[in-house]
């Protein structure tokens, strides 16, 4: 194979997941190039990496724009496309570029369709297994005989980056030297993922005051997210840093995730960022199944709550009290905090 084509999944954590098969790609292929196709804010994520060649941006569902995708891909003769997502549409541009190999999950009829080569998903019985994302991925490479090349995630910060999130901070108030607990609260996924604002506060302050952490909210640039910061801002009753104005660039918030001693999140994409820059991180796992993330735990704390309705999966609480996060106490998150920091 000359020239592989993969297709990212949309959601900022399970993209930084896919980078293990990525790596398999390439030391399995040296000599092949290797094109990345995602959203935009992709390419700024794993700039630095060097298990692709060429990053092709992915945007706008209709017609006419899958038309121009397929064109484009045509050009650069691809022998083989991997694709990570599971729905039909992240399967449709490789089958309208007419490449010859397609690799995917063939979960139902019309992906089936759409693969030249599609792998049953972890089933038992009809029901779907959850595994690791890593794993999941990397399946999909070993289907075109690519061997393993760990399961490390990784990602990558610019020496430009890292001086621009310093001075960032310095500007918001943080001194170069202090020790950061960087609080990401929000996530893209929906609300039945928000620990409530009150508990990220509640374990913001004891942090700070056991520890010695400062609290630094960094929400992502939407006003979505940022409403919740503030939110948490509002109930933080000691000294902490909301950048309630974030820069919209992935590669600064990367360095800012770099710059942290400890990472407080939901089960969001910035807890697998700081996964792969080597951070350690508290997650408060809420609706999902902690199977699809159970991998690399040596320096993380994933925390949850035994309640009869969880893992429901869904986008918003079914029963309306989002008893798995609510009955998630701060305090589990501190004692968290002090395991991963080695102090008591």
């Amino acid at each position: 194979m000359k020239r592989v084509l993969v297709r990212l999944p949309n959601p900022l954590g399970d993209a930084v997941m896919a980078t293990p098969a990525l790596r398999a790609l390439r030391r399995g292929l040296p000599d092949a190039e290797i094109a990345v196709q995602g959203l935009p804010h992709h390419e700024g994520l794993l700039r630095g990496s060097t298990s692709f060649d060429l990053f092709l941006g992915w945007r706008g569902r209709g017609l006419g724009d899958l038309a121009a995708r397929a064109k484009a891909l045509r050009a650069h003769a691809f022998d083989a496309a991997v694709v990570l997502p599971d729905s039909p549409r992240s399967a449709l541009d490789a089958f309208a570029a007419r490449i010859p190999r397609r690799v995917g999950y063939g979960r139902d009829p019309v992906r089936r369709l759409l693969l030249t080569d599609p792998v049953a998903p972890p089933l038992e019985g009809r029901r779907r297994v959850p595994i690791s994302m890593i794993e999941r991925y990397l399946r999909l490479t070993r289907r075109l005989g690519v061997p393993d090349a760990g399961e490390a995630l990784e990602l990558f910060v610019h020496a430009e980056a890292a001086q621009a999130a310093a001075a960032l901070l310095v500007r918001a108030g943080v001194s170069r030297e202090e020790p950061v607990l960087l609080v990401t609260p929000g996530a893209a996924y929906g609300a039945s993922k928000l620990w409530p604002p009150e508990h990220f506060a509640r374990a913001s302050d004891e942090i700070r005051d056991r520890f010695g952490l400062l609290p630094l909210l960094v929400p992502a640039p939407s006003p979505e997210e940022i409403a919740i910061a503030k939110r948490v801002s509002d109930a933080i009753s000691g000294r902490h840093v909301a950048l309630l104005e974030p820069d919209p660039s992935l590669e600064v918030f990367k360095a800012i995730v770099a710059r942290a001693s400890l990472v407080l999140s939901n089960d969001t994409g910035p807890r697998h960022v700081a996964v792969a820059l080597g951070r350690p991180v508290v997650t408060l796992m809420g609706p999902t199944d902690p199977r699809h993330t159970a991998h690399l735990l040596s320096r993380q704390r994933v925390l949850f709550e035994d309640v009869a309705c969880r893992p429901c999966g869904q986008k918003a609480c079914p029963i309306g009290d989002q008893r798995c996060l609510v009955g998630l106490a701060p305090e589990r998150a501190v004692a968290a905090a002090g395991e991963l920091l080695g102090r008591r």
